[in-house]
């Protein structure tokens, strides 16, 4: 693992553990890895009205989008599931797909094992930004 990935796995898993989750009790982290280098971490942030919930990609995105990234290169997503990968959900997957479709992803259990996977892969035939600019 290089020092980067494992930085990032790291990151992950510190951000599931500021979860707040009181409603699941599903507490998930997720690292972004910026284009030049940076590490923008976010958890899920429950609400008692539950559509309200944001999840920590998304959270971590736009954590990232204020401090004046929009170009990323990869994410490592975590959750309390030791016995199996779990990837973010359809909404986040469509959320990072915003920012571009060439991301790795590493799914990582909460040993901080993890699975290299892509977002290509997590959501083919996905919509884009470049759907709407065809004609």
């Amino acid at each position: 693992m290089t020092d980067k990935v494992q930085e990032l796995v790291s990151k992950c898993l510190q951000a599931r553990d500021m979860a707040y989750c009181p409603y699941s009790r599903f507490p998930v982290g997720a690292a972004i890895l910026t284009a030049d280098g940076a590490i923008i971490s976010g958890c899920n942030v429950e609400n008692a009205s539950y559509g309200l919930t944001v999840c920590a990609e998304r959270t971590a995105i736009q954590r990232a989008v204020v401090e004046g990234h929009t170009q990323f290169t990869a994410i490592a997503v975590t959750c309390d599931i030791k016995d199996r990968f779990v990837g973010p959900c359809g909404a986040c997957r469509q959320v990072l797909m915003e920012f571009g479709s060439d991301w790795t992803v590493y799914l990582t259990k909460p040993d901080g094992s993890y699975k290299k996977t892509s977002l290509n892969e997590l959501l083919p035939l996905a919509f884009s930004p470049a759907d709407l600019m065809k004609n």
